[in-house]
């Protein structure tokens, strides 16, 4: 007979298309290296039946070259866990496929329907969920996964070269794994096709009409072999156990046909165990291996599968909060996503911003990073350069213009810069963050910190803040006549209160913003926030608050601001914001971890544009000797930004005033006044070029320069030794405006990293200070104050002297005197004043223009 020679072959035909898979997933492999199809088994609980299919489904996978992981849950787990698993697996890009393996054995209620439904449509490789099940119906094959056992019957059916074209087709059964997609298939198929279950009459009847039939009723040998039609083909797809004491179980395994009486007439049959079930692990294997087919159509190694919006620019041009009107952000969920992000990792602050949870660095820390851009500038005006305009449009340039993973990463808006006279958008122009009316949401890093502090003192308990005698004295000492509720401003002045500053201590809340901005994870943080000195005792020694027992509930309070803040530019590019560490007292720039989450986001093709504060002198350096030297990352790329109307103001025009009209002088063309000026680009050139990196100068261009101006700037950078000097127009054109930047960043990120720190930490505290004096600023030497030369003692005495060095000085000039412009020589750095700021772990430095008080506030 025909059905026992069909009975033979049935394993082979497996394993057949086994080998076959094999073969395809070796092709992908060598397409792409380092790919693999995934595939990962969800089971709860631990039936034994459940256990046996799962390792059966893992042994095929392994012989194809798939990678099948199982993710056991336990039988306490909820209907939330299994779905917060499933949306897990749904995000991981390297899963292609995911099977929720049925029954959910749980002790907690779990929908079933609704579990199978969560699996996304696209990884469904066993045809489960509704969309899959719909577009079967409505005949979309090509556009769908079919369940495996129904898909393992038609190929079963194949094998037989009987055409399934215009047969009779009875199905036994209308269960949602077998019995209805089987139905569609044959239909689809061209057969007349009849659904009969365990109500229906006359069954023997319609089954005896059948040339093809499917049973899948889930009952013992329910078919009689006289009901089968002569020479039909029988696929039984039933597993049932009935008594057998002849077995060491006593039971055995039957199907739902009477195999010892079907087979005398079936033209083929298929036996239980071992018909089907092979075959459905082939076709699980087979959708499995789709999924990684289709994921590769659209798969580029590296890149994001990102869409980005190029805005048209309007002229006249509108202003900033205008321009971020008309913009409309992306989700940030989708944003996210986009971006490589899971859900777990994402917590949403309304919908243009998130938190991103530090897990997301953990889950990448073996990914290459992506080339390090620091863009900084010359001394500027009070109205700025256009560092945030010119980091951006870079940013928009590489991403949404030349389609290279690129993150922008910049700092938080701290109250001073958001209500300056430069406006209130962070960047300018087609070259901004957007929504702009959400970047109040930045101030919260300064505000978070003063209310931790607070809360920290006086707790609130009950709903009632919990204020000691004393601190109802020091309220009143400063005029305050309440305890609860305090408005900002008065948070602020009682919490500096608790701070003498003649205990060295300095600002305790500059202290904790420059924490978390040089803090890679929690436990470095706390580790930081230990060593905070609030005071020497009478012995000389220092007293941290890890010794006053409030680091940890300090840490835990700040626990939240250490997640980067993610949003978006107008065109679409990713940016975190991150921290806002003073630019003087401090290092000035984004966090680290929000540098080092996005080197590993872009991966190694794809580039991450950061920013440094105020001028190469200031910003760079401190980028690099403090920022650098602490987080071992190391740049590809500096990018200098200038302008014309600066290197005017060097050149000898009147100075800039804030909030006042610009003098005439800057409008007019003056070549000679600007390459007067232009010997303070060549110093700062030559500032960043001390660290051993490839320089570009970025020049942007405003309304009022002139063609001759403009190429006389970009001539002098490159006899400074700049590797390229290119003009720039992204404030009024977006990242078009700065493509010939980002060629430019492309190529020097190109060459050889030569990377050295400006001095070695271990030279005593005054070396340090007199090699940046000197060869950042030009200073003839530095002198110190009997002040700061007895800090110097102490804190070298108190092991502080390996530290690096912040000097906090004007941004204003080279010098330390603001009204000196072009590049002062001769003159002396006075050193006034030191504090020891050990958990930020530097050295801040003070000089004569510089004063606390006024920094702080």
């Amino acid at each position: 007979f025909p059905a026992k020679i069909f009975n033979a072959i049935l394993l082979f035909m497996s394993r057949q298309v086994k080998e076959q898979l094999k073969k395809e997933v070796a092709t992908m492999k060598n397409q792409f290296p380092g790919f693999r199809p995934g595939l990962v088994v969800l089971q709860v609980g631990d039936r034994d039946d459940s256990n046996l299919y799962i390792s059966m489904k893992l042994k095929a996978a392994a012989e194809i070259g798939i990678n099948a992981n199982h993710i056991r849950l336990p039988e306490t787990a909820t209907e939330d866990e299994v779905l917060r698993r499933i949306v897990a697996v749904n995000e991981n890009p390297a899963v292609h496929g995911l099977i929720v393996q049925l029954p959910l054995d749980s002790i907690n209620p779990i929908n079933t329907e609704k579990v199978t439904n969560a699996v996304a449509p696209e990884k469904d490789v066993d045809g489960l969920t509704s969309i899959n099940a719909g577009k079967l119906f409505r005949g979309d094959l090509g556009d769908c996964f079919i369940p495996c056992t129904p898909n393992g019957c038609m190929e079963l059916i194949s094998q037989t070269g009987v055409s399934v074209m215009g047969k009779n087709a009875v199905v036994i059964g209308r269960s949602k794994i077998v019995g209805a997609p089987m139905h569609d298939l044959l239909l689809w198929n061209h057969a007349t096709v009849t659904t009969c279950h365990s109500k229906t009459l006359d069954l023997a009847e319609h089954v005896g009409r059948a040339d093809i039939l499917v049973v899948g009723a889930g009952r013992a040998e329910m078919v009689k072999g006289e009901w089968v039609k002569e020479g039909a083909v029988v696929i039984d797809c039933g597993i049932n156990h009935i008594p057998d004491s002849s077995k060491a179980s006593g039971k055995r395994v039957v199907g739902d046909v009477h195999y010892p009486s079907a087979i005398e007439r079936a033209g083929y049959i298929t036996p239980v165990p071992g018909g089907v079930g092979p075959m459905t692990v082939a076709m699980l294997m087979k959708n499995t291996v789709e999924s990684a087919k289709r994921f590769l159509q659209t798969y580029t190694p590296g890149k994001w599968n990102i869409e980005y919006t190029k805005k048209k620019p309007q002229e006249p041009q509108p202003s900033d909060a205008e321009i971020s009107c008309s913009c409309q952000s992306k989700p940030i969920g989708e944003l996210a996503r986009e971006v490589g992000l899971f859900s777990e990792e994402v917590e949403p602050y309304g919908r243009s911003r998130a938190k991103i949870r530090l897990d997301a660095l953990k889950r990448m820390e073996k990914q290459p990073d992506g080339k390090y851009v620091v863009v900084t500038g010359i001394t500027s005006t009070p109205l700025g350069e256009g560092k945030h305009t010119t980091t951006l449009g870079l940013a928009q340039a590489l991403g949404a213009h030349l389609n290279i993973n690129t993150f922008a990463c910049v700092q938080e808006p701290s109250p001073g810069f958001f209500f300056g006279a430069r406006g209130i958008a962070v960047g300018g122009g087609y070259s901004q963050i957007i929504p702009l009316e959400e970047f109040a949401f930045g101030m919260i890093s300064h505000v978070y910190i003063l209310q931790a502090l607070f809360d920290l003192l006086v707790p609130l308990r009950k709903g009632q803040r919990s204020v000691s005698p004393a601190q109802l004295n020091r309220l009143k000492k400063l005029g305050i006549e309440k305890s609860d509720p305090l408005t900002g401003t008065e948070i602020r002045r009682f919490v500096q209160l608790d701070i003498d500053p003649d205990t060295d201590s300095g600002s305790l809340e500059n202290e904790i913003m420059a924490i978390l901005s040089l803090s890679s994870s929690e436990e470095e943080m706390q580790q930081r926030l230990a060593k905070i000195v609030v005071a020497t005792n009478k012995s000389g020694d220092p007293v941290t608050t890890e010794d006053l027992d409030v680091s940890g509930p300090l840490a835990m309070l700040l626990k939240d601001a250490l997640k980067p803040v993610l949003m978006q530019t107008v065109e679409g590019t990713p940016v975190f914001l991150h921290t806002s560490p003073l630019a003087d007292t401090a290092q000035g720039s984004p966090s680290i971890l929000a540098d080092k989450l996005a080197l590993k986001m872009v991966g190694s093709k794809g580039f991450v544009v950061t920013e440094s504060g105020h001028g190469a002198d200031i910003g760079l350096e401190k980028f690099f000797n403090i920022k650098c030297r602490y987080s071992g990352l190391r740049p590809d790329v500096v990018v200098i930004v200038a302008t014309v109307r600066t290197l005017k103001m060097h050149g000898g025009a009147p100075p800039v005033q804030a909030r006042l009209p610009l003098p005439k002088e800057y409008s007019h063309e003056n070549l000679k006044q600007l390459e007067r000026g232009c010997c303070h680009l060549k110093r700062q050139v030559e500032n960043a070029q001390a660290f051993g990196l490839p320089v570009i100068v970025a020049v942007s261009k405003f309304s009022c320069d002139t063609d001759t101006e403009l190429e006389l700037v970009c001539g002098q950078a490159r006899q400074a030794g700049a590797f390229d000097a290119v003009q720039c127009t992204n404030w009024s054109e977006g990242g078009a405006g700065a493509l010939a930047l980002a060629e430019a960043v492309q190529r020097a990120a190109k060459l050889p990293g030569q990377f050295r720190f400006l001095y070695d930490t271990h030279i005593p505290a005054a070396d340090k200070l007199r090699t940046v004096a000197q060869k950042m600023y030009g200073a003839k030497d530095i002198e110190f104050s009997p002040k700061s030369i007895e800090k110097l003692v102490l804190y070298t005495k108190q092991g502080f002297g390996n530290l690096p060095v912040c000097i906090a000085k004007t941004h204003l000039s080279l010098s330390n005197n603001p009204m000196l412009k072009g590049v002062p020589t001769n003159f002396m750095l006075p050193i006034t004043d030191i504090k020891a700021n050990v958990g930020a772990g530097f050295l801040c430095c003070l000089t004569e223009s510089v004063s606390f008080i006024l920094l702080y506030l």
